[in-house]
């Protein structure tokens, strides 16, 4: 069995310090001068690919729209303007824009409005 340690000074070192605040756990930097999660943008061919789907959501419709070759702030940025374009919810997951309902065309003609090269995908 390990000996307790008696003081502070007999732990060797440096336990914890809130000396230089919050550090981002991916590039040790403090968490305002982060750059490793704004400068992320997924590989792809730079279409987006707009979809209709409703397996696994218990018969309800959404419409996906993956493949946006954007940073995580500006992809949720896009996904509030789609959203309220749409009148509907949605939500943002794994760089995917998830809008409720059908809105196949109405979100084709803004992506292309917005400048981003887009396609119908499926069915």
């Amino acid at each position: 069995m390990a000996k307790k340690a008696a003081s502070f000074a007999a732990l060797g070192g440096l336990v914890f310090s809130t000396d230089a605040g919050r550090h981002c756990p991916d590039c040790s930097k403090p968490v305002d001068a982060c750059i490793c999660k704004q400068t992320v943008i997924p590989a792809g061919d730079g279409i987006a690919r707009v979809r209709r789907e409703s397996k696994g959501r218990g018969g309800k419709t959404v419409t996906t729209i993956t493949g946006v070759p954007l940073a995580e702030d500006a992809l949720k940025e896009l996904a509030t303007t789609l959203k309220k374009r749409c009148g509907t919810g949605g939500a943002l997951k794994d760089g995917i824009i998830e809008i409720q309902g059908d809105h196949v065309e109405l979100l084709l003609g803004e992506l292309i409005k917005l400048g981003f090269k887009a396609k119908k995908s499926g069915g």
